[in-house]
């Protein structure tokens, strides 16, 4: 490759449909799902390679931690992280990336990806993009269209305006038109044709072209994208986009704004392996079975099964199928999801009904992420709570105070550094300490191994709102939490 390519990494939606799994607190692209990375970090080291520079993220503000955290992981650096106000999905996202590029280097290439797809052969999708750079720097939006294997209704498809070659090399051709998603008889049809290819939403372009593409065909989406990147505002690293703008946007994906009406968008056919995980049969699918087509993640055990997905997620669960054929069963902690695999894409319903109820496991999982480290809920009773905490090395809690519980910690692994009112002291491995209601306190991990303690909390209301914060490294904002 000649020319450097700027990978843009779209990471802040927060889909259901693989509930219980993926939450909007921790959605899927962020979850350890297919092998050992999260889809984010396969996505983010499939394109950290010679011709390549740092990935650009942009986000959600309740993920940018997380994805600073799992970039260090896999020890890759972001070029600049964009902090969406709201979601207003991939349209907005995607003009940002590209006039913030444009301005540190105008006219350069940039691969718009979602990070939640799979991609198993990381090489060979990596040499099908050198076919699309001429088109790219002509001018042209160029997408990749995924060679079909089935007659999918759950993807969009691309009509080609001539049939691939007979090797299906990645020879580029115009772009005929977007397909929405088809019903049964129509992706058949599409399938059997030969001349359709999946939509995979990747795609590769200029920022001149791109930024024209808006100005012809969505010029309200960029004069607000811009003006929310003008009055973006620096926090710790990240940019803040400016909400005033950016709440006057258009939900909109970049399909629907600028691809369907864009005269100049050229295909590129890729035959490799590809998912979008959009749903649990996606799931099923993509991971190896048995020869009765069945699929166990995690302590799961099949019984005269077929066809079917047991996923277990807890070391002390033993999820059990016994007689199943063609059904999905997840198991959680605090939900079980038990669906057959042809109604897979009614989660999201479910989902909304939970919502409607104010069910808690609907949007927010046991264990909670925040840039410090992460905290799950063990017990709850009338009068008393029971958290596991994990501090990561170096990092702090906000220093704060309770009105309504006290707090009593025990070290469990590491050594702790314990700030009460005014007396800071060291709690070693076994040792414990007590934090009266209304005392100002802190919690610190000096070490350079996490620290893991059991909290204790006792009083009558655990609400995260009894929260007053005074001083905070992650500038989460001070004062009494809503």
């Amino acid at each position: 490759m000649t020319d450097l390519i700027h990978p843009v990494l779209l990471c802040g939606g927060s889909g259901t449909r693989l509930w219980p799994l993926s939450r909007k607190s921790f959605p899927k692209q962020f979850v350890q799902l297919v092998g050992e990375e999260s889809l984010f970090q396969s996505t983010a080291r499939r394109l950290s390679a010679p011709g390549f520079a740092a990935p650009a993220l942009v986000t959600a503000s309740d993920f940018r931690f997380i994805v600073l955290e799992q970039l260090a992981a896999v020890e890759i650096g972001a070029a600049e992280v964009l902090i969406e106000p709201t979601v207003k999905n991939t349209a907005p996202a995607v003009c940002a990336a590209a006039l913030s590029l444009h301005d540190r280097a105008p006219g350069a290439l940039m691969l718009v990806v979602p990070s939640d797809h799979v991609i198993p052969d990381a090489t060979h999708f990596r040499e099908t993009i050198p076919a699309a750079l001429p088109a790219a720097r002509d001018g042209q939006i160029v997408t990749f269209g995924v060679r079909p294997d089935r007659a999918e209704t759950g993807y969009g498809w691309l009509a080609l305006s001539r049939a691939p070659d007979p090797d299906f090399s990645a020879t580029p051709q115009k772009l005929k038109s977007f397909v929405e998603k088809p019903d049964p008889a129509t992706a058949e049809a599409l399938l059997a044709g030969g001349m359709h290819l999946w939509n995979s939403g990747i795609f590769l372009f200029s920022t001149t072209t791109i930024l024209a593409a808006f100005q012809t065909h969505a010029p309200e989406v960029l004069a607000l994208t811009r003006a929310a990147l003008q009055d973006a505002q620096p926090d710790l690293g990240f940019t803040r986009l400016a909400p005033d703008p950016w709440e006057d946007l258009t939900n909109i994906s970049i399909d629907y704004a600028v691809m369907e009406q864009a005269q100049n968008m050229t295909v590129v056919p890729y035959d490799g392996a590809w998912s979008d995980l959009g749903d649990w049969q996606a799931v099923w699918r993509n991971e190896a079975a048995d020869g009765a087509g069945v699929v166990t993640m995690g302590p799961s055990v099949p019984l005269d099964c077929t066809d079917t997905l047991l996923h277990a997620t807890h070391a002390r669960q033993e999820l059990v199928g016994i007689g199943l054929d063609n059904i999905i069963a997840v198991a959680m902690p605090d939900a079980v999801l038990v669906a057959h695999k042809d109604r897979a894409q009614d989660v999201k319903e479910a989902v909304a009904q939970m919502k409607a109820r104010g069910t808690p496991q609907a949007e927010t999982l046991p264990r909670d992420y925040r840039p410090w480290g992460w905290y799950e809920s063990l017990i709850v009773g009338p009068k008393f709570q029971v958290k596991r905490i994990t501090v990561h090395p170096g990092a702090a809690l906000s220093l704060q105070s309770h009105k309504r519980r006290a707090e009593h910690w025990v070290v469990v692994e590491g050594r702790a550094q314990v700030t009460i009112d005014t007396e800071v002291t060291i709690v070693e491995e076994n040792q414990s300490v007590y934090i009266p209601i209304g005392a100002r306190h802190r919690l610190e991990n000096p070490a350079e191994t996490p620290l893991t303690l059991i909290e204790v909390q006792t009083g009558d209301y655990f609400g995260e709102d009894d929260i007053h914060r005074y001083e905070d490294l992650y500038a989460r904002g001070l004062g009494r939490k809503p």
